[in-house]
């Protein structure tokens, strides 16, 4: 145990490749969970907690850390499979999502895992719990689940919903026949967040696909057929973390094809805090935005709307 503790902090450098590396742990039982090294800081035993009166139900109170106050979720309760009665027993992971930190706390840590993006799955239709997972993977021939740790965050937390008046304000008309986007995110609840903005917020059309393999396969077959909605298409909303293929995966495979090169793709992930530009450049994307503020999402849309009005 010691030695996973310790080895975090040396192991969130990972970048590109379409590989991850990710830390397994227990909410009771003996099924496996992850969460991608990249978005974890540090693991620790759960420290004393104090409690918050009328806080949501499964935020177990706040813990000072490094001189710090960070909210300790119990992450089991939270996707419904399980709670921690013995707090202090349990580990605490503290990681940054959204540009935010929280703490998760979690019956046992196991171990990190590298792995490539190829063999990480979306969900059959038929696991337990498959609302609140992003991605599923097997290690040593038991499953792992990956929690959609954006669902959680927006049903503790809450997110702000829609673009301010303000932002609206600003807006540009799409150039004429241009105004479909497409979204690749593997979160449900971040695929909503965004074709809300997109949709109602915006007036642009949207298509979305669970991950960059589904989403490059889409437009190959529209350049293939010729199809119009390539011609209507503005832009590219891509996260980064997704199974079968990654964000930066995905946007070097849209350079390297001639008929889509073209594309302008914005990579709008939850890694804020330990977030590597330079890959972002090496694969050629045209804008980096961390999740979730609708109205630097909007007005990052908005100025490549307005670059092309102006081409």
């Amino acid at each position: 145990m010691s030695g996973v503790l310790a080895s975090v902090d040396q192991r969130t450098q990972l970048a590109g490749r379409n590989r991850l590396e990710l830390l397994m742990f227990r909410l009771g039982g003996q099924q496996l969970y992850g969460i991608n090294v990249f978005k974890v800081r540090e693991v620790l035993p759960c420290p004393k907690l104090s409690v918050i009166p009328q806080s949501h139900e499964v935020v177990l109170g706040i813990a000072n850390i490094r001189g710090r106050t960070i909210s300790v979720i119990d992450l089991g309760r939270a996707i419904g499979v399980s709670r921690i009665d013995d707090v202090d027993s349990a580990f605490l992971i503290i990681a940054e999502y959204n540009q935010c930190v929280q703490g998760f706390l979690v019956h046992g840590v196991d171990r990190i895992v590298n792995l490539n993006w190829k063999d990480i799955h979306i969900p059959p239709s038929g696991t337990g719990g498959a609302s609140y997972l992003t991605a599923v993977t097997r290690v040593d021939e038991q499953m792992v689940e990956v929690i959609d740790v954006e669902r959680v965050l927006a049903e503790v937390v809450g997110t702000q919903m829609h673009v301010s008046a303000e932002q609206k304000a600003l807006f540009e008309k799409p150039p004429e026949g241009r105004k479909l986007v497409l979204v690749a995110d593997d979160s449900a609840v971040a695929r909503k967040q965004i074709r809300r903005v997109l949709e109602d917020d915006m007036g642009l059309d949207t298509v979305t696909e669970k991950d960059g393999k589904h989403a490059l396969e889409l437009l190959r077959r529209w350049a293939d057929e010729r199809n119009p909605d390539l011609e209507r298409l503005a832009l590219v909303i891509s996260d980064i973390e997704m199974p079968e293929m990654d964000g930066y995966t995905f946007t070097t495979e849209l350079r390297a094809d001639p008929r889509l090169a073209h594309l302008v793709v914005i990579l709008h992930t939850s890694m804020s805090g330990v977030f590597n530009q330079s890959m972002v450049d090496q694969v050629g994307a045209n804008k980096f935005i961390a999740k979730f503020e609708p109205d630097v999402l909007a007005r990052e849309i908005n100025e490549v709307i307005r670059e092309q009005l102006l081409a």
